[in-house]
């Protein structure tokens, strides 16, 4: 009995020890796709909801907010971020006030959100000199940027939000060696997400990858299937993570991609009249290889919320996710846009409280 007391306190350590770990690194949401509806910890989305006739359960209503790990490593070019009140560039300010901002989004009833390792053009469009990476050249992680996206998972996982993390950005990936480092970037950050345990977390592997502005062959339509096939492979604890990819505004996807997919990405950019949105919906659902599947807008700068149709709600008609892409145009306030760097990341300008003000009447402020 003596032997088995003496062995058996560092077992028991041992074991508490474990099983307090594995307490500490438990999550709270799981995402997941049964047919054209996304569930969240095995209830349908905004469970019974429907507005003015639209079936909304099943449905992400979400925003792209991809700068919310941003940082510019180019010395040269950080200072062109700076904030107007401190005079200066800080990346942990940055997260933080995101982070700080999440409850609000989740208050008016968005429940999920587009954020990026190698963000988005943090002047709206277009991409210069700065560098906003995740990775190092070879395709391993820069801890200090996953450590970022970390606080905004965790919270998001805490308020039950899905999380759409797009992996690369054109404008970036030339940052990237060749294509065995974005090979090697795929598996290190679905990896990352996969070990720390996310289950709320959904993959697009680029964003708008018919750009031609893309440096690997890999990350452009014709291949970059095999990335989507590649996240798939990807598993822990028989876990995977549901992957798709985007294709520029107005465009539909390649067979190749909805083939590969679960889940369909398309953007509004570039739908100007309600009639293209539906068109675009429509040609969207006739891809060969199409089959019943969530299909969800994560980027579309057109608003026009106080009208009775616009682009969000002629995608509610369609049974379609809808996603808000605001950026802060030349000569507006700081206040204004969700992807222009400094980014204000409260409800604080008109544009702002449209969305979120109709997110709020389509959903009931619920999930």
């Amino acid at each position: 009995m003596k032997n088995f007391k003496i062995l058996g306190a560092p077992i028991l350590c041992a074991i508490f020890i474990s099983i307090m770990s594995c307490q500490a690194g438990k999550k709270n949401t799981v995402v997941e796709i049964k047919g054209e509806q996304f569930y969240v910890n095995g209830k349908p989305t905004y469970e019974g909801r429907v507005w003015k006739g639209n079936k909304i359960e099943g449905l992400l209503i979400n925003s792209r907010m991809v700068q919310g790990i941003f940082d510019d490593l180019n010395p040269e070019t950080r200072e062109l971020f700076k904030y107007p009140d401190t005079n200066t560039w800080d990346p942990d300010r940055n997260t933080n006030e995101f982070v700080e901002a999440m409850d609000e989004w989740k208050k008016y009833g968005m429940n999920s959100f587009t954020i990026n390792l190698q963000g988005g053009s943090p002047t709206g469009y277009g991409n210069k000199a700065w560098v906003n990476s995740a990775f190092q050249p070879n395709g391993e992680l820069r801890p200090e940027f996953m450590d970022r996206l970390e606080r905004i998972l965790d919270k998001a996982d805490d308020l039950k939000m899905v999380v759409m993390l797009g992996v690369f950005y054109f404008g970036q990936d030339q940052y990237l060696d060749d294509e065995q480092a974005v090979i090697n970037a795929v598996k290190n950050s679905v990896n990352w997400v996969l070990e720390k345990g996310y289950r709320n977390v959904l993959i697009e592997v680029n964003n708008e990858c018919d750009v031609n502005v893309y440096d690997h062959e890999i990350l452009k339509p014709a291949r970059v299937h095999e990335l989507i096939d590649l996240v798939k492979t990807i598993k822990k604890n028989g876990n995977r993570l549901l992957v798709s990819t985007s294709y520029k505004g107005n465009t539909p996807p390649k067979p190749n991609v909805v083939k590969s997919s679960d889940f369909i990405l398309i953007h509004g950019n570039g739908v100007k009249t309600t009639e293209m949105m539906e068109k675009l919906i429509q040609d969207t659902r006739n891809v060969e290889g199409y089959r019943i599947m969530p299909v969800v807008i994560n980027e579309d700068d057109h608003y026009d919320f106080d009208k009775e149709r616009n682009n969000f709600t002629v995608a509610i008609e369609n049974y379609v996710s809808w996603g808000l892409f605001d950026f802060r145009r030349d000569g507006e306030p700081f206040e204004e846009g969700f992807q222009s760097v400094p980014v204000d990341w409260g409800i604080n300008s008109e544009r702002k409280k449209g969305f979120f003000n109709l997110v709020k009447e389509i959903t009931g402020g619920k999930f």
